[in-house]
């Protein structure tokens, strides 16, 4: 037997998030509560330039109070995810991509969300204008090659999970 949601009630909802809280019967036949959030898909971009290097950014995150070190991404707002990894590329980098091939697909917090992240690597980039939003104001952009990246994932410097699968993924397939 499966969970299975028997009502749903929105606690919050907000502009980018809303937590619901469901009356469930579970998996051993007993009743229950469930909490969970919905908020949409996320992507995110290994952009690969001709030398071999990644486009990476750098960002202040409220939650973690301090700067972190990721791969271009963010939510899909409605778009397709593919659509979405392109937008979001220009929008914190400045980049369009000529090409870009799915890497894989994560559920990153599967007790929490229905949400997943899905893994780009574009490449054939082209500089075109940044178009970063008010939370991106500090936002810088860095280069380092992929073997760099993917080291500095196992050395614990870029943590961000969607960041650091899309690294190790494009590692993988770029040897």
């Amino acid at each position: 037997m499966m969970w299975r949601r028997i009502s749903s009630e929105v606690v919050h909802q907000g502009p980018y998030i809303s937590l619901l809280r469901d009356a469930v019967r579970r998996p051993d036949g007993s009743l229950g509560t469930y909490e969970h959030v919905a908020t949409d898909d996320g992507v995110r971009v290994v952009a690969l330039d001709g030398q071999g290097h990644v486009v990476l950014v750098e960002d202040d995150f409220y939650l973690q109070r301090r700067r972190v070190l990721h791969v271009p991404g963010g939510g899909c707002g409605g778009q397709p995810p593919r659509d979405a990894a392109i937008r979001e590329l220009q929008e914190e980098t400045g980049l369009v991509t000529g090409d870009v091939r799915p890497l894989g697909v994560l559920d990153p917090l599967p007790a929490v969300t229905t949400a997943r992240t899905h893994l780009f690597l574009a490449t054939d980039l082209r500089t075109a204008t940044v178009r970063r939003d008010d939370t991106e104001i500090g936002m810088t952009v860095h280069r380092r090659t992929l073997h760099e990246a993917v080291e500095a994932v196992r050395t614990g410097e870029i943590t961000e999970a969607g960041s650091a699968a899309a690294l190790l993924l494009a590692g993988l397939t770029h040897r």
